[in-house]
């Protein structure tokens, strides 16, 4: 295996590094176990600009544990509106409420019993526990697995568990038993900011002296994983129907994709008019067409939606549990739709 071979010592370059160049984030302004908890979970597959206005409204609704357990699961969804993979927030209701029955409502400093809550992974307990308590826990994320690929000159295939245990073995051999929370945030730091993907700011790093992908040249190459395979194209077709009462809205299963969240009328199927109309007829609801919607698509993490659809209008007669005449704004509606609500004010 290319790099095998202990590096020298990186944390103390790596902690310099780290105290002058670190983004002064509100999570580490006050570093909580809640806060540190919320700001992971919220920054697993999203961006940290796009995580900060969402994290501070969460943590001025639910400022802890109990609020966060107590809330009622429709405000919540409200809440998570526009972060997406909503079961993120679920999850992080149900390890609340363990919080609250198990722990007196607050975290537990022990990584195994964090990582037995639900929705809390390997990496979210190891950082947890580092950042608020102070345990030597390695805290491995797709910016460290880049960052120890580099610096090892190591070329394995990184979605593969033994890499992962290999390469937290190297993280862990590292980290700095005075200071893991420090040590995590800092190596996560030089992921997101400096070893970035792609070309890496190499001129920047405290670490390049050390870097044997640096030195080999092959940086830019690291790390290693195989080609994601096509994703599955399935048809929706949206109904935007208007009535006195508000827009005609469907609350999706309680399981599965965007489980519980509102949505404007929509079929998993290729329908034309006439089949949307039948569609809706069952709810008892007649609907007009007054024009085609036009086509986008939404991206998830394992299928993409082709969406199309139609614009119209119906009278608001009653409707079945599910559905329910409304404003979208009142409702917890996931982005997927946002381009054909949109229109509805264009």
């Amino acid at each position: 295996m290319p790099g095998a071979a202990a590096l020298p010592p990186i944390a103390g370059g790596l902690l310099a590094w780290f105290q002058t160049n670190k983004r002064l984030l509100p999570f580490r302004q006050e570093p909580s176990a809640y806060h540190i908890w919320v700001s992971e979970i919220m920054l697993q597959q999203t961006r940290v600009s796009a995580a900060l206005p969402y994290y501070e409204r969460f943590i001025r609704a639910l400022p802890d544990p109990a609020a966060l357990a107590a809330c009622p699961p429709d405000v919540l969804r409200k809440l998570w509106q526009g972060l997406g993979y909503y079961n993120r927030a679920a999850n992080m209701q149900k390890a609340a409420r363990i919080v609250c029955e198990r722990y007196g409502g607050a975290l537990p400093a022990d990584t195994a019993a964090l990582r037995a809550l639900p929705g809390i992974g390997d990496y979210t307990a190891g950082a947890i526990a580092s950042i608020a308590f102070g345990i030597p826990a390695p805290a491995v994320d797709g910016n460290v697995l880049r960052v120890f690929a580099r610096l090892y000159n190591d070329g394995a295939d990184i979605t593969l568990p033994a890499t992962k245990q290999a390469f937290t073995a190297r993280v862990l051999a590292h980290m700095p038993k005075e200071a893991p929370g420090p040590y995590n945030e800092a190596l996560m730091e030089l992921g997101a900011l400096v070893c970035v993907p792609g070309a890496p700011h190499c001129g920047d790093c405290p670490l390049r002296g050390l870097c044997r992908g640096h030195a080999a040249g092959t940086a830019a190459a690291l790390p290693t994983k195989p080609p994601r395979p096509p994703k599955p194209v399935l048809p929706v077709t949206v109904a935007l129907v208007e009535s006195g009462r508000g827009m005609l809205l469907q609350r999706r299963p309680p399981k599965g994709l965007l489980a519980g969240l509102w949505q404007p009328a929509a079929f998993e199927a290729a329908l034309d008019a006439a089949q949307l109309a039948a569609e809706l007829q069952k709810l008892g609801v007649t609907a007009h067409f007054t024009k085609p919607l036009p086509a986008a698509k939404h991206v998830f993490t394992h299928r993409v939606w082709a969406l199309s659809g139609w614009r119209g209008t119906a009278e608001a007669v009653p409707l079945p549990e599910g559905w329910a005449w409304g404003a979208p704004r009142d409702y917890p509606i996931p982005s997927a739709f946002a381009a054909y609500l949109a229109l509805r004010d264009a």
